[in-house]
């Protein structure tokens, strides 16, 4: 039997092995040129933000949003950068989200990055949604999550053939954060929360007829696209828009397929009208067709605290400001930090990738509000503030 002392000993080596993987993902990418993880350039008119870690599907350290919020602000107060754009590197990504296994391992050591990582991040979503320049973020390739949050607040969102969008956060116990709260219940009809709930994807056009890109463009002319924006004099947002417009206007590839959820939109917009989680269980059971019953499915592999956090999240969020939302999403966000499902999410999905999470509790019946209330109450002075 392992003694009291050697056990802790062996906690306190765990803690700091966990602590060490922290300040890693905290240091890494403080190189210069080619290597840095960011880049930030003035081209013409434009400040361009190129998120550089390809590898990693560009996905967003808080490393990454230090060097990116500082510039923004110096771009946004420049007389000489009149707008500012936002892409990745590599072709496969955007940004695929959020650095979560840092953030994890952050979380189960105590370590405060489970704190400023999110709220570092919100901050730099606020920025950008109340950005007094105009912002494009040209969406090619893959992005979720974090990367959702550097793009769909802003003014222009360029997607692509390329583009995969969604917002997975149900099934690895977290919620559709990054002012999801804010633009998904303002999508058409019932979208926003069919996509929250089940984490469904939108692919190249059918990103932009769902409402989250403005506009599409081919992949192969984004460079051509970027070009012509940086080479604008002194633009206004009506100039930026006309230059998309007409690159959108041109591009006919995907045009006239219809919207992927065009075939079952009157049943989203009905059997996820409910007034609960529970509600929309029901309604799925009821109606019985195929469609129904896959989604049925789909959430009953999700977890059920996330669940009704998200269904919360987005019903209140409808009548919110974006800073009330993000003030809001914050308070979740440590919540889910001292709670069960979001580690053992990352546990199942990300790192043993079993894909078979033990939530507690276990069913979304079991989800009481008492608990959903603590998880949405104040924290005080450790609030968001913007």
């Amino acid at each position: 039997m392992m003694s009291a002392a050697l056990f802790g000993s062996k906690l306190r080596l765990k803690q700091f092995s966990r602590l060490q993987v922290v300040l890693q993902h905290l240091g890494m990418s403080m190189n210069t040129g080619s290597e840095a993880d960011v880049l930030l350039e003035k081209k013409g008119c434009a400040g361009v933000i190129t998120l550089n870690r390809p590898k990693a599907l560009n996905a967003l350290d808080l490393s990454m949003i230090k060097q990116i919020s500082p510039q923004l602000k110096v771009w946004e107060e420049s007389s000489e950068t009149w707008l500012i754009i936002i892409k990745g590197s590599g072709g496969k990504a955007f940004c695929a989200g959020g650095d979560i296994r840092a953030v994890t391992d952050a979380g189960k050591a105590g370590h405060s990055l489970a704190e400023d990582f999110f709220r570092e991040e919100y901050i730099l979503n606020h920025a950008i949604g109340t950005c007094r320049k105009p912002y494009v973020a040209l969406i090619d390739g893959i992005t979720m999550g974090g990367g959702v949050g550097l793009s769909v607040h802003g003014d222009f969102r360029v997607a692509t053939e390329k583009t995969l969008f969604a917002m997975p956060e149900t099934a690895i116990g977290l919620f559709p954060d990054v002012g999801g709260g804010y633009f998904l219940p303002r999508l058409s009809g019932r979208i926003g929360f069919y996509l929250a709930l089940t984490g469904f994807r939108l692919k190249g056009r059918d990103v932009q007829k769902a409402g989250v890109a403005t506009h599409f463009v081919e992949s192969e002319k984004l460079p051509a696209l970027e070009k012509d924006l940086t080479m604008l004099i002194s633009p206004s947002k009506e100039d930026v828009a006309t230059i998309l417009d007409s690159y959108h206007t041109k591009c006919k590839s995907g045009d006239a397929s219809p919207f992927i959820l065009d075939e079952n939109i009157e049943k989203i917009n009905s059997l996820f009208s409910g007034n609960s989680i529970e509600e929309i269980f029901g309604n799925l059971k009821q109606d019985g067709s195929s469609f129904a019953l896959k989604q049925l499915e789909i959430l009953q592999k999700m977890s059920p605290t996330s669940l009704k956090m998200t269904f919360r999240q987005l019903t209140v969020g409808a009548t919110m400001t974006f800073h009330d939302v993000l003030t809001m999403e914050y308070r979740l966000s440590q919540a889910c930090m001292r709670g069960h499902d979001f580690y053992e999410g990352v546990r199942a999905v990300l790192i043993d990738k079993d894909q078979n999470p033990k939530w507690k509790p276990a069913a979304i019946e079991e989800v009481t509000e008492e608990y959903l209330d603590s998880c949405f109450k104040s924290l005080g002075a450790k609030d968001l503030k913007l």
